[in-house]
Order: C-alpha cells, then structure tokens, then sequence
C-alpha cells in the first residue's frame, strides 16, 4: 500500500527532458491558463493520454464483437459528456482520440472562474480560489485544478462568507471595465495580424521578430553605395587561405 504520506505520482514527465519545440508550446499554456508550474500541465496530458488510451483499447475490442466493449464505450462518452470534454449525444470513440490538451485546460475552475468575469485574469482567480473566495454549488473549494462537471458551471459563485459578494467591492466595480479593455486589446491583436499578414509580414506568430527599422535603414544606405560603386575597380579580396 505504502505511506500515505507519499502517494504515487499522479502525472507522467515527459520521455525527453530537452525538446525546444516542447518546452516552448507548455511555456505558452502555461502562462496562458494561469498555471504554478509544469506538472499540472502533466497532469492533465496524462488524464487525457489513459482517454485515449481507453479509447483504442475499445475499438480493438469492438472490431472482435465483444459486448462489454460495448458497454464500456458508453460509460466512456458519458463521462467525458459530464466533464463537459464532449456534448452528452452523437460522440463516438475518435472523438475522445481528437481530444487536446487545451479541452481539458478550460474545465479547471481556475480557467472558468477567469472566463466567467469573477477575476481580472487567470493569476487573480487561482488567489482568490485558494483564499476561499469562490464556491461552487454552495461549497467551498479551494483547489484551482478542480475539473468541473457540466451541472457545476452554472453553479459557481463567491462564497457567502467572502468580501467580493459586496456590490461595492474594488473589483466588482472595476471587473466590466477590465473585462471591455480586454477585448479591446484582443479586438486590436488582430487588427494588426491581419494588416501584418497583408503586407507580407510573420507577424506574431511567424517565429520572429521584425527587422529594426534602423537597420533596415543601413541596409538600403549599404545597397545604394554598392549600386553607385557599379563599375569601378574594387581590389580583389582573397578567398581561401592565405598561403605561406
């Protein structure tokens, strides 16, 4: 049994500790869904790696005509449709395959408590959930990654007993007025995506950086003085190896 001051590990590191392209892709999920540090982010892959798992195991099973298979694939999809991970009819077994990462992200009610307006961002809902500022259902929780159920998101509020239930409350007031300069902000990203994809530019999301307009300035100077130096004698530069 062991101790059950040390209980197994419930997540799976990854199988290559240095990936750039890894590193960089929980980095951005990370920072995007407010979390403390990688290993919630294991968690949740690891969560959806046993779904598909199970998943494959089942159509295995389906194609001989085992009918407990059967039964089980319907236990499958009606507990990734309480999870809210799929609708609760007209899902089939590739659909829990074509599960992400990003799906089972959202059902934290860290993640939905940010999404529902009761904080400013992603970090100030993780606070407020672990000082025991957000009730779900009536009860008290106080565990960022707990994973909602479909019945439960309706259900989140601010905890009776919490200063945020005032109307008056800093944040209450200020909360609209964040929540509009956000979408205004995200309403200008991409506006300016889209003018940098028209003329021709990576934009954001293209793995790099503009070119300075400085140095694109030096660069045209650098051109004009190689087209004005067209036909003159240039020494010759030596390529390989000077010989001794």
């Amino acid at each position: 049994m062991g101790d059950p001051k040390f209980p197994r590990r419930s997540y799976d590191t990854p199988s290559h500790p240095w990936q750039g392209e890894r590193i960089k892709a929980e980095h951005i999920l990370c920072k995007e869904f407010g979390l403390k540090n990688k290993k919630e982010l294991w968690k949740a892959k690891t969560i959806l790696r046993d779904f598909r798992k199970q998943s494959r195991d089942l159509q295995a099973r389906l194609r001989i005509g085992e009918e407990q298979a059967k039964i089980e694939t319907q236990n499958l999809l009606r507990s990734c449709g309480r999870m809210g991970l799929l609708p609760m009819e007209g899902t089939t077994l590739d659909d829990v395959l074509g599960l992400s990462t990003e799906s089972l992200l959202n059902r934290r009610l860290q993640t939905v408590v940010y999404r529902k307006g009761l904080a400013v961002s992603p970090n100030q809902a993780r606070q407020m959930i672990f000082h025991g500022h957000v009730a779900v259902d009536g009860r008290k929780v106080t565990i960022p990654g707990y994973l909602l159920a479909r019945n439960e998101e309706e259900s989140i509020t601010y905890n009776l007993s919490s200063p945020f239930t005032s109307e008056l409350h800093p944040l209450r007031v200020e909360a609209p007025k964040v929540m509009e300069a956000r979408v205004r902000r995200a309403a200008r990203e991409a506006r300016r995506e889209r003018e940098e994809e028209q003329r021709g530019g990576r934009g954001r999301g293209g793995g790099g950086k503009k070119f300075p307009r400085r140095a694109t300035r030096v660069v045209e100077k650098v051109k004009e003085t190689v087209d004005t130096s067209e036909g003159a004698d240039l020494p010759e530069v030596p390529i390989g190896p000077k010989e001794e």
